[in-house]
């Protein structure tokens, strides 16, 4: 008997609660149902269901196993699709958080273009600068940027991001460039203030080794986008990321410093639950994320801009 005919009876049956009902969706007799789910047991050597005249219940081991049978299912109907009428087909529901700079940068500008690749798929996308328990919040996906604490998420590699001290040339007229991050103390620095989610300091490589600086100055601020802006203006100098202010540099609105002191990059990330029950819309939409992120062409060339 097919293992996968078995499978996909097992699930029926527990999803419908009874034979009689399994057995109506292939319009077959009752009877066939049970011998499908009899021969499941006996393979595996275990009993999946409790079956009386008035109602089927599943055992311990019977719901544990309907989840995976579950997954399984939905694994191979997404194969399936991939391969169906010449290309990629993918429906359903993705739910995905980022940061509110990022996101607004880099990831909403990107959900059209998905969307019209695969236009069975919709697209919810959170964007909030505190860590979302993607688990416990129902999210297929987060983006995240900076270095990942430890977890039991599965994490792919997007794109490296590197963080920048960067001024307008008016300021680093008035004030001077730095020639050594410990000449930072000195200077109007634009900082994140103490109850944002990165409190980790300024990362700056010395002497082979990198060294946080937790700076102070005048102004401070919860909102990334809040500090760029002061810096912008002439207010100091901030600490962002290549993402936030490459389009600055290009244009010569800023100027970064104290590159011979830049830390290795950390990276942009896309995480997730579990890689082993990846619904196809979710694995394409991180492998959309990732070729795109991965053209060079996207973050521009910033060679020239320091």
């Amino acid at each position: 008997m097919d293992r996968l005919k078995q499978i996909e009876t097992f699930v029926a049956v527990a999803s419908k609660g009874s034979l009689t009902a399994a057995a109506a969706l292939e319009d077959v007799a009752p009877a066939v149902i049970g011998r499908r789910i009899d021969a499941l047991e006996a393979r595996l050597g275990v009993k999946l269901m409790v079956r009386t005249t008035r109602r089927i219940t599943l055992t311990h081991e019977g719901s544990a196993f309907l989840e995976d049978c579950q997954r399984l299912i939905a694994d191979f109907n997404s194969a399936e699709a991939s391969v169906s009428a010449g290309g990629v087909k993918a429906s359903g529901h993705v739910r995905v958080t980022a940061p509110g700079g990022f996101g607004r940068r880099h990831v909403a500008p990107l959900v059209p273009r998905f969307l019209a690749q695969h236009p069975e798929v919709s697209l919810s996308l959170n964007l909030s600068d505190r860590v979302v328990d993607i688990v416990n919040e129902s999210y297929d996906c987060a983006v995240r940027v900076g270095d990942l604490a430890d977890s039991s998420m599965v994490a792919v590699r997007l794109a490296d991001n590197r963080r920048l001290c960067v001024a307008t040339p008016a300021y680093l007229k008035r004030a001077g460039v730095p020639q050594h991050p410990a000449e930072l103390g000195r200077h109007q620095c634009l900082v994140l203030s103490s109850d944002a989610s990165q409190t980790r300091g300024w990362a700056f490589q010395v002497e082979g080794e990198v060294q946080h600086l937790r700076l102070s100055g005048r102004l401070d601020c919860s909102d990334g986008q809040v500090l760029h802006e002061w810096c912008l203006q002439g207010l100091g100098l901030a600490w962002r990321s290549t993402w936030e202010v490459q389009g600055d540099l290009a244009a010569g609105r800023l100027v970064s410093v104290l590159d011979g002191f830049a830390a290795p990059p950390n990276g942009i990330y896309a995480m997730f639950p579990s890689a082993r029950h990846l619904p196809l819309r979710v694995r394409l939409w991180i492998d959309f994320l990732k070729h795109t992120y991965g053209d060079a062409q996207y973050w521009g060339d910033l060679s020239g801009c320091r």
